[in-house]
């Protein structure tokens, strides 16, 4: 996928990979914002309503996943274009690092609605979205914004290039390109290991975005919102959720981006037939 990809591609395939990994596994998504939730998982609701705020999640998940992918491999062809095949681990991290701030233009707002309506037990996506505005306005919206951009920058820089490189290795191991399954399971183990590593960003983005208007943790900032944590629960509270964060990751890993190269692969071979 080095190659310059055909824009049509990467949104098509974005789009797929997308919904199908925020659908198939929001569940997993909900249990991991009630565990980081300051209400506990109790408090938030357990395992009740677990699929509350799916309907923002599906809604956003397709444009946000295309967005990032068109912007990943165009990311990703200029740099290789500009510095060459040799350093392929900063064109993998450039094309991620672009990516993730595009994304996240379209993500943080899908997040903040989903996160909000998933740990207030009975709550649709609807209402959270009306009470934000409500309570703090178009820019509430964007609340944890660049905490999520901290946390999905370093996250990609991870997964990104692991996935680049188990499917290079295996590839070059049995002589021949990978397939789909086989870009799933690199895909599983990337996400997997980037998801663990950066679990206490992703408490702070939650524990951010649930904040109440005006308090010293709904200003932004990472740290205060990981000492409140720290001060709170102790060293373990900076790793909340991180099992269902793993499982889901990996899992999510797996579907994302088995089926981003599934649909590369067909919508490559359309478009060709048909162009």
């Amino acid at each position: 996928m080095d190659n310059k990809m055909d824009f049509r591609v990467a949104l098509i395939a974005g789009g797929a990979a997308g919904t199908s990994a925020d659908i198939i596994l929001y569940p997993l998504d909900t249990i991991k914002t009630r565990l980081q939730s300051p209400k506990g998982f109790i408090g938030s609701g357990g395992f009740r309503g677990i699929y509350s705020g799916l309907f923002s999640a599906a809604l956003g998940s397709a444009p946000t996943a295309a967005l990032f992918f068109c912007t990943y491999e165009s990311t990703k062809y200029v740099t290789k274009t500009v510095i060459g095949p040799t350093w392929e681990p900063v064109v993998h991290m450039s094309g991620a690092t672009v990516g993730e701030i595009a994304a996240c233009l379209l993500r943080v707002p899908v997040e903040v609605v989903k996160q909000r309506t998933q740990a207030t037990s009975g709550t649709s996506s609807l209402s959270s979205f009306r009470k934000t505005i409500a309570t703090d306005g178009f820019a509430g919206l964007y609340r944890g914004f660049f905490v999520t951009v901290s946390r999905e920058i370093p996250f990609s820089l991870i997964q990104f290039p692991l996935w680049e490189i188990f499917k290079k290795y295996w590839s070059n191991k049995q002589q021949q390109p990978i397939k789909a399954w086989q870009s799933s399971l690199c895909g599983a183990a990337a996400g997997g290991i980037a998801a663990a590593l950066t679990t206490p960003l992703d408490v702070a983005k939650t524990r951010i975005m649930l904040a109440q208007s005006g308090s010293d943790v709904a200003s932004g900032n990472i740290m205060v919102a990981l000492k409140e944590v720290y001060l709170q629960k102790g060293f373990t509270g900076l790793w909340a959720g991180v099992v269902p964060r793993v499982m889901w990751i990996s899992i999510g890993g797996a579907v994302f981006l088995g089926v981003y190269e599934k649909v590369c692969i067909e919508a490559t071979k359309y478009f060709t037939h048909y162009s």
